[in-house]
């Protein structure tokens, strides 16, 4: 059975550590916990729960900032934020479905925490336009498995100077350090979003007119292209009844720009295929499923693999993959991002995935399968050696007993 601790505190979350460090106790380190399937799974006999230590420690609207503590659920957040017309833009995906099969009804803190979200890295479709996670961290505070307390950053941009530490604990799940107080940088909410739907256009094409949107000057912020079985799934009927696939392109802002911008978006696309345009609030469904995979949500025990990739060559792979592998797959991030829903294997078919990226320099993540699979096959993309050597001794540092979600990312050695 899994023994808990579960700080209320600063203190607390340092003391815990010194005494897992003291004992070599490995920790599984959780927030709600939505992301626990995420990686690779947790051999820690002792589990510690930072949901405890939650709380908005200060915002400043006027400022865009907000800190809060990193146990502090995203719903609390997003809440706030919503209060002042502001969100955060890089749109954190909600992947709890996705991961653990609870449904909406059951969302009560399971949407995770602003910890989670910044040790995870994870962003959604406006990436393309506004950059990841990492980028939007403003500063944090931390406990290394060392038992030392440390910080990076501050309150403002200017902050960030000497070794960047924000950009190197986002996306670490909880390997290095863990996370006390984490300080982001929030944005005004748009007044209006519009979404250029191309229809018709297969994957080469729909490259094309996504590569044609991002670098027109009507700042899109989002370029998504999905496949006719996957639009079936939508919610926004002017999508799941397009009849063939359907390519989405956002854009935000001021209400009279976003118009502006939407309007001549189709004319300079009108050559590559049917047009439409989804309103604000069917604009905000579709995106809100593009961002949360909600369409492979109830695909089963299928798994899920996440593929970041040139946007010239994800037609191509994506085409090579479902030749040898039954699935589906959609696009984001113009083409550079693509998620794919394959019918399981006991290896998850990583060898032929990882050789079909080979000489790209993309990755793939396996996001969804079973304990065993994750156990067994690599879910990140492997390092080459230099980099892998370079990693351990960023570990060996923070680290030194490796304590902090051992083997979360890739295999003890």
């Amino acid at each position: 059975m899994t023994e808990s601790l579960r700080p209320e505190t600063d203190n607390q979350v340092l003391d815990a550590i010194r005494w897992a460090a003291a004992e070599n106790r490995p920790l599984e380190v959780i927030g709600s916990a939505s992301k626990s399937a995420l990686g690779r799974p947790s051999a820690a006999a002792t589990r510690l729960d930072t949901s405890a230590n939650a709380g908005i420690v200060l915002y400043e609207p006027e400022e865009l900032v907000l800190t809060a503590r990193a146990g502090t659920p995203m719903a609390e957040i997003e809440a706030a934020l919503a209060q002042k017309n502001q969100h955060l833009w890089f749109e954190p995906p909600y992947l709890s479905p996705l991961l653990n099969d609870r449904g909406e009804e059951n969302n009560t803190g399971f949407n995770g925490t602003l910890g989670g979200v910044i040790a995870c890295n994870l962003s959604g479709p406006r990436r393309v336009m506004v950059g990841a996670a990492r980028d939007h961290l403003l500063g944090f505070h931390a406990v290394s498995g060392r038992g030392e307390v440390f910080k990076s950053g501050g309150r403002v941009v200017k902050n960030v100077t000497g070794f960047d530490l924000s950009k190197l604990i986002t996306g670490s799940f909880g390997t290095l350090a863990v996370m006390t107080e984490v300080t982001v940088r929030a944005l005004p909410a748009s007044e209006e979003t519009r979404t250029v739907l191309v229809i018709g256009c297969e994957e080469e094409c729909a490259t094309r007119s996504m590569a044609t949107a991002l670098q027109s000057p009507y700042e899109v912020s989002g370029a998504a292209h999905l496949p006719p079985d996957i639009g079936l799934r939508s919610s926004v009927a002017r999508v799941s009844e397009a009849g063939g696939p359907v390519t989405a392109l956002r854009v935000e802002g001021p209400g009279p720009s976003v118009v502006y911008r939407a309007n001549a978006l189709a004319t300079a696309l009108s050559s590559f295929g049917e047009l439409a345009e989804l309103d604000d609030y069917h604009s905000r469904v579709l995106w809100r499923e593009i961002r949360d995979v909600s369409f492979f949500v109830d695909q089963g025990d299928r798994q899920i693999w996440r593929l970041s990739v040139p946007p010239s060559d994800g037609a191509r792979i994506a085409a090579d993959l479902l030749f040898e592998i039954d699935g589906c797959v959609y696009f984001d991030w113009g083409g550079g991002l693509l998620w794919l829903s394959l019918v399981p294997a006991s290896d998850a078919h990583h060898q032929r995935i990882r050789a079909a990226i080979a000489g790209t320099g993309g990755h793939a993540t396996l996001i969804r399968a079973s304990v065993d699979v994750r156990a067994s096959v690599p879910v990140f993309q492997p390092q080459p050696p230099a980099l892998a050597a370079l990693t351990q001794r960023i570990k060996d540092g923070f680290d030194p007993n490796g304590i902090l979600n051992p083997g979360r990312m890739y295999e003890e050695v």
